[in-house]
């Protein structure tokens, strides 16, 4: 069969290969974007961030509803119709799936359903419901992202073990639920089905849960959680699961002593795996790291030069605001552009309440040796918080003591999602405490807890008592 010529061909449809083959056309190219699944958006849109954050919303709306009591509004007892509450999820990711679709129209990215593979370095088979296509290409972006890691000894084969993806489609609100991995999918999981209903035991064979945040931003969340949840168990590990009749009996060790229960489902959430098998990688020059993740330079280039990977399938932070970064880096990088890699990624967990941070944690700069200044801020102090009755949450900023300069923010409170942008662009520009502290931010509001944690690192901030001097009146 003879071979379409295209000049660029992404492979996969996320947040990194729509942004890739927009960017792209955009700039010229011919592009031809191919995905396996039905609808434009890949996993986060299909399957994760936003199926996830709708469900969070509508669970959060519960919680407000009983939580207006002591403001004296009160409600009936909420009823879940499940099937409206499924189709109002599905109806959102139709929505934004028909809008990606039309911009690629617009765009005139060619866009075709089916798996690919790469016959060589330039050559891409595509399977079709129709049969049998192929491509001849000068640049290939590879996008085809990750999926649910699902350890052998879980993978029972029975509908009751469910990874993200399963629980997201809400089958059922289950009396009771097993969560395995205390991470964010997990904990945002656990809080979407105790919202609605589940008794949820959360296990993690960690110490703590959400490892990957400071210990002072994860301890709002345990304390809410604890109180949402049947149970929180660390330091345990899952050994076996089986099927037993409705339920799934579960085998786990607990501080040396072997525990067995049964749950109506279990959520295995123990990491995301790359999706780099039969894909046709060992026709090409690429090479795979240690863990199956493709390897790439500064410009996202693979060892292979007509071929280039971003998002998940490289690794590190396996987030959607990452891949989209990166495929402009790729698509720059095709056209001979040296953009650099090096940009500062938030990272946030839709728990209840949020964390946000970006740029350098105080856990890693104590793992690093790394001296750092750290200013905070209390919620408890912010006027905004206590109208909302969440005041719960805290702000506070990682600073270099020899300059005062931002090289992290951290924001654990409602909304943190939301308000870590300012932060963001602190770390991106190299901004310093001081110019945190005398940008004016409105008032009441939550943005104002970043400048008044860089006021109580000066010893100035209005809604703390300091004792701490005046930098300027060190004469900084």
């Amino acid at each position: 069969m003879e071979a379409t010529r295209v000049e660029i061909v992404v492979l996969g449809a996320g947040p990194g290969g729509y942004a890739a083959a927009f960017y792209a056309a955009d700039r010229g190219h011919d592009v031809l974007l191919v995905d396996r699944g039905p609808r434009l958006g890949g996993v986060c849109l299909n399957e994760g961030c936003i199926p996830s954050k709708a469900l969070l919303h509508a669970v959060h709306t519960l919680e407000e509803a009983k939580a207006s009591a002591q403001r004296g509004i009160e409600f009936g007892e909420p009823r879940i119709h499940l099937d409206k509450l499924r189709a109002w999820k599905d109806s959102i990711i139709e929505r934004l799936a028909g809008g990606i679709a039309g911009l690629a129209r617009t765009r005139n990215v060619r866009v075709l359903q089916g798996r690919g593979y790469l016959e060589g370095s330039q050559l891409l088979r595509v399977e079709t419901e129709e049969g049998q296509e192929y491509f001849q290409f000068e640049k290939a972006i590879i996008a085809v992202g990750s999926r649910p890691a699902m350890p052998p000894v879980f993978d029972l084969g029975n509908p009751r073990v469910m990874t993200s993806t399963e629980a997201l489609s809400l089958p059922e609100i289950p009396d009771s639920l097993l969560v395995v991995g205390g991470g964010y999918i997990g904990m945002e999981l656990g809080t979407v089905y105790a919202g609605l209903g589940s008794r949820v035991v959360v296990v993690e064979a960690l110490p703590e849960i959400l490892a990957n945040a400071d210990p002072d931003l994860s301890r709002p969340v345990k304390r809410r959680a604890e109180s949402l949840f049947d149970q929180i168990r660390t330091g345990v590990r899952v050994t076996e699961m089986a099927t037993e009749g409705k339920q799934i009996r579960v085998t786990m060790e607990v501080e040396g002593e072997t525990l067995v229960e049964l749950y109506d489902r279990v959520l295995v959430a123990v990491g995301r795996v790359p999706n780099t098998r039969r894909l046709g990688l060992e026709n090409t020059k690429v090479q795979l790291d240690e863990r199956g993740f493709i390897r790439v330079n500064e410009r996202m280039q693979t060892d292979d030069p007509h071929l280039y990977a971003i998002g998940d399938v490289v690794g590190g932070a396996m987030l959607a605001h990452k891949a989209h970064r990166e495929a402009f880096v790729a698509v720059e990088a095709i056209e001979g552009e040296a953009s650099p890699r090096e940009f500062v990624v938030p990272a946030v967990v839709f728990t209840d309440p949020e964390i946000a941070w970006c740029g350098l944690t105080e856990r890693e700069a104590k793992e690093k040796g790394i001296s750092v200044q750290v200013a905070r801020f209390p919620w408890s102090a912010s006027g905004r918080a206590l109208t909302f009755d969440r005041q719960d949450g805290i702000t506070k900023l990682i600073l270099e003591p020899e300059t005062d300069r931002v090289l992290g923010v951290g924001i654990c409170g409602v909304g943190a999602g939301e308000l870590i942008g300012e932060g963001v662009l602190a770390v991106e520009m190299g901004a310093t405490a001081l110019d945190l502290a005398e940008v004016v931010h409105p008032h009441p509001t939550l943005s104002e807890t970043l400048m008044e944690a860089a006021e109580a690192h000066y010893g100035w901030a209005t809604h703390r008592a300091e004792t701490r001097r005046s930098r300027r009146q060190e004469g900084a």
